[in-house]
């Protein structure tokens, strides 16, 4: 990834020192980074990266739910997903704009996802088999990305934050949204309550896995955090989710697939067990069980969208017309 930047990337020079320590002085004080304000290469390469993904996985992670679209129980939970769905594609182009921001190209982003080359997030690369799932990713997997989401919105970068502002609300809904559902299917007859139990035991590391490596084995989250673009490492977030969750699932009977979770009355926390993450690695390349299904139907979505493009770029050009026309 290259981005347009207009900034130098070559050998460092007094002045680059002298702006670095601005830089960084700004950010410990809490200041926040605009797109016209001097960065780092470095800073601006791993917002791309970091950005882009989450872009990604806001598109993405339309797919499992939207399979579900047709086969909502009522029209409510129709609605309701329909809605939830276009929400996800808002926020990817949230992201996307934002990623503009830092002079990359938004074509370049969407090659890259098309291609195989970018990441998103993993869990979006697991099927949706029964109703209870589409419940699932709104309770547990919006409900971690709340949490992650609600640290975002500090971060350093103006653009990045402003985004997760507005996202966390509406992702808000999102969660409320999917464990009204879960809750619903728990107070039903058994066989439902069987139903979103096992949807409950299917998803339950995956989303802890949401969270990335742990701390030690993080590559950019020092890196992150020393720049004020994370606030909280992967691991005190993993665990925030996880203390918050607990008793949600509690209150409406469910149980999680951990013989090793305990409560630990001297810290307040939910210990759980070791997490699989050499099935994490695998997923995130490209191994996991709907990877390829996945981009074949985005590349098929983006490539079936080509005459919207073509009209929206059509149309731009008529207006410049008229507008040079008046102009002239």
């Amino acid at each position: 990834m290259t981005p347009s930047s207009p900034q130098s990337n070559g050998p460092a020079s007094t002045d680059d020192a002298e702006r670095l320590a601005t830089f960084e002085k700004r950010i410990a004080e809490g200041g926040v980074i605009e797109p016209k304000d001097w960065m780092p290469p470095r800073y601006r390469q791993q917002l791309i990266r970091m950005m882009s993904q989450h872009a990604h996985s806001e598109v993405v992670g339309m797919l499992p739910e939207g399979n579900w679209i047709t086969r909502a129980p009522t029209l409510r939970r129709k609605m309701t997903l329909i809605a939830k769905v276009q929400d996800e594609g808002g926020h990817g182009l949230y992201i996307y704009c934002g990623t503009e921001t830092l002079g990359v190209d938004r074509a370049e982003l969407i090659e890259q996802l098309h291609n195989g080359t970018a990441k998103y997030s993993s869990i979006f690369n697991y099927p949706t088999l029964t109703w209870a799932d589409i419940g699932i990713i709104g309770w547990l997997v919006d409900g971690a990305a709340i949490v992650n989401q609600t640290m975002l919105a500090k971060a350093s970068y103006g653009p990045y934050s402003r985004a997760m502002i507005r996202i966390c609300k509406e992702e808000n809904f999102h969660k409320r949204q999917g464990y009204e559902i879960c809750a619903t299917l728990a107070a039903g007859t058994p066989e439902q309550k069987a139903m979103v139990q096992d949807a409950l035991n299917r998803w339950w590391w995956q989303a802890l896995m949401m969270f990335g490596p742990s701390d030690k084995d993080s590559p950019n989250s020092a890196e992150l955090m020393k720049w004020g673009v994370k606030r909280k490492s992967n691991d005190d977030l993993r665990q925030r989710f996880v203390n918050l969750t607990v008793p949600q699932a509690q209150a409406i009977g469910l149980t999680f697939p951990d013989p090793a979770m305990r409560y630990d009355e001297a810290t307040g926390d939910w210990h759980f067990g070791e997490i699989d993450w050499a099935e994490f690695k695998a997923v995130v390349k490209g191994d996991g069980p709907c990877n390829r299904e996945r981009l074949a139907a985005r590349r098929k979505a983006h490539d079936d969208g080509a005459w919207v493009r073509e009209a929206a770029e059509a149309y731009a050009a008529k207006q410049r017309a008229a507008r040079r026309a008046v102009a002239a």
